[in-house]
């Protein structure tokens, strides 16, 4: 459990994220945490390098609106601060916290007393000196020890409440190493590639890491990590959990890449649907197909679809051909018929000229 969420056993897998703001700065630090939290964040990491960090996390941690979990490196005064702070949990580093290993015993005992689990993040980037002289390199057996290492000194004294992450920057490393882990542990898992990439490589190396794990099981809670502002990090693990069933789906659009078949402007129809529905959040599948090859098929099997050729399209609703409309038409048409479905669905729909979407208040 990380405040009022649970991480680890039956519950569902939560998606994180961590501000890029200085915690110091307390509004910047909780407006950042209020987008985050509007996006979907369901737990949220901050910074603590600084005392003026660790100073304003009481105030962050009162008014955020998710659990908040303190990242400290090489000072241990800053973990003692971060527990006293009211935060949900804490990250430590074994990599960077030699410093910590004679207070190991006290954390523990601050951690217990107020009920705040420890993440022990182990990164690829800050192994362990020890580690690298014995491996050569971040090879996922090094990731492991250390993770298991640093689990073993708070378990001397009685202190179970740890969440693990191995994160490394190659996804292939970093599936072995969380596979090791898993075999090895019954601590529930954190997963992230770490220095995933700027938004298009890093989202590939996360769905492809991500899914492999969580398809066998592996993995609690997950961070996208990306060289992008933080909600987009949400969007993205969103998307993974939904595309793996593991989160119901929200707005779904199917469309096909076009090929030397399509006789209608695929492209430009998907983009105008899926502006036009921005911020529907219903479980609605929504076909754009711009062929007879699979077009007709596609559409059938969505909510809401439309086989397009010859300058026209067919539109369906649950499998039945509802109307044939010019393809000037298509965009409009399904539109209309995502809303009305959503409305049966029990959503009022609150149409905004000025917004780019309509705006969806749940009855």
């Amino acid at each position: 459990m990380v405040g009022s969420v649970p991480v680890g056993g039956d519950a569902p897998v939560s998606v994180q994220s961590m501000t890029t703001t200085v915690t110091a700065d307390i509004n910047a630090t909780l407006q950042q945490i209020a987008a985050l939290t509007a996006s979907g964040c369901q737990i949220v990491r901050v910074a603590v390098p600084s005392q003026d960090d660790a100073e304003a996390l009481p105030i962050i941690a009162k008014k955020s609106q998710i659990p908040v979990i303190a990242d400290i490196h090489f000072q241990p005064k800053y973990v003692f601060a971060a527990i006293e702070a009211g935060c949900a949990a804490v990250r430590v580093n074994p990599g960077n916290i030699k410093k910590f290993d004679d207070k190991i015993g006290e954390i523990a005992r601050a951690a217990s007393d107020h009920g705040v689990p420890i993440r022990i993040g182990v990164n690829a980037g800050s192994l362990d000196p020890r580690l690298l002289q014995k491996y050569g390199k971040a090879t996922p057996e090094a990731l492991v020890e250390s993770a298991l290492w640093e689990c073993s000194l708070f378990e001397e004294h009685g202190f179970r409440d740890i969440k693990i992450s191995v994160k490394h920057n190659d996804p292939v490393v970093m599936v072995q190493a969380y596979r090791q882990l898993a075999a090895q542990c019954d601590y529930p898992l954190h997963l992230g590639v770490t220095e995933a990439g700027p938004a298009f490589q890093g989202t590939i190396k996360s769905a492809v890491a991500f899914g492999a794990l969580l398809a066998e099981g592996i993995g609690d809670t997950i961070r996208v990590s990306l060289s992008a502002p933080p909600v987009e990090e949400i969007k993205v693990g969103i998307g993974i959990l939904e595309s793996l069933n593991l989160r119901e789906r929200g707005l779904e659009i199917v469309s096909c890449p076009s090929c030397g078949r399509a006789q209608v402007d695929v492209y430009t129809l998907a983009e105008q649907v899926q502006a036009g529905l921005e911020g529907l959040k219903v479980p609605l599948r929504v076909a754009v197909m711009g062929c007879v090859v699979n077009g007709p098929g596609e559409a059938r099997e969505a909510d809401l679809g439309v086989a397009s050729g010859n300058g026209k399209g067919q539109i369906f609703v649950k499998g039945e051909v509802i109307k044939t409309v010019p393809e000037s038409q298509i965009v409009e048409t399904l539109i209309e018929e995502a809303l009305r479905l959503a409305e049966e669905m029990g959503v009022e729909v609150d149409l905004d000229d000025d917004a780019p979407g309509p705006e969806v208040v749940v009855r």
